[in-house]
């Protein structure tokens, strides 16, 4: 008995070693969090939508008619070059992550617009580059490496994935893991580490090199979008960038 709870009590350790080096080593990278997992301080949203739940944040629109998209913004800060990772779970609707966007205040109060790491609860959308409020509408669509080039022209270089595919790797009402690196003007998506889109914008008149995150809520009928994990690693400015 006695060598059966000494080999329980090994393994546990072995188990708490593990999760805390795995959480550490986020740390060392220089992954910072965005939420302090108790409330939605240095953040900026409808409070009849977003809450904070047993660490996690929550978007549900049940209670509200929504003209317009609406946003959970961040106040603490804005970004440029950077690696952004969260974890995501929808039921109903479509929601999404912007960045290096801007609140169009001339439309209302937490409306964003600019690039977005897209996803939704359907099958077509998950993954996508889209330009919430702009111009060029959905920049890439998913399993495709795009380039804009300078006089705003959608180049699709190559598909390297088929859409379905990297549909089927995605989990229906379920946690997900999404990435976003966005270095210079060269933006990459992954959802559970497949890429799903790869961008290099050249479009000077349209392309951003700095803006907010905000976590978005769509119109249209009742939806609830929950996120976790929501971690952030700074990087150096590409030399590209002008």
């Amino acid at each position: 008995m006695k060598m059966i709870r000494r080999s329980l009590l090994l393994s546990l350790v072995g188990a708490f070693a593990c999760a805390t080096a795995v959480f550490a080593a986020d740390f060392e990278e220089g992954f910072k969090p965005l939420f302090n997992g108790k409330d939605l301080k240095g953040w900026d949203g409808e409070p009849k939508i977003w809450s904070m739940k047993d660490g996690v944040v929550v978007g549900d629109t049940s209670n509200v008619t929504l003209k317009t998209n609406t946003f959970l913004v961040w106040r603490d800060g804005t970004v440029d070059d950077f690696v952004l990772r969260f974890k995501y779970r929808i039921k109903n609707g479509n929601s999404g992550v912007q960045y290096r966007s801007k609140e169009m205040t001339n439309v209302g109060t937490w409306v964003v617009g600019g690039y977005q790491a897209d996803f939704e609860a359907g099958k077509t959308y998950s993954g996508i580059l889209y330009e919430e409020r702009g111009k060029r509408g959905i920049m890439a669509l998913r399993g495709e490496k795009v380039v804009w080039d300078e006089n705003g022209k959608k180049n699709i270089v190559e598909k390297f994935a088929e859409s379905d595919a990297l549909q089927a790797k995605i989990k229906h009402e379920d946690w997900n893991d999404y990435e976003v690196t966005a270095q210079g003007f060269h933006f990459v998506h992954k959802i559970n580490g497949n890429v799903t889109v790869d961008v290099t914008d050249n479009d000077e008149k349209n392309r951003v090199a700095s803006g907010i995150l905000a976590l978005q809520v769509h119109v249209g009928p009742a939806m609830t979008v929950e996120f976790k994990d929501v971690m952030l690693k700074r990087l150096p400015l590409n030399s590209k960038k002008n």
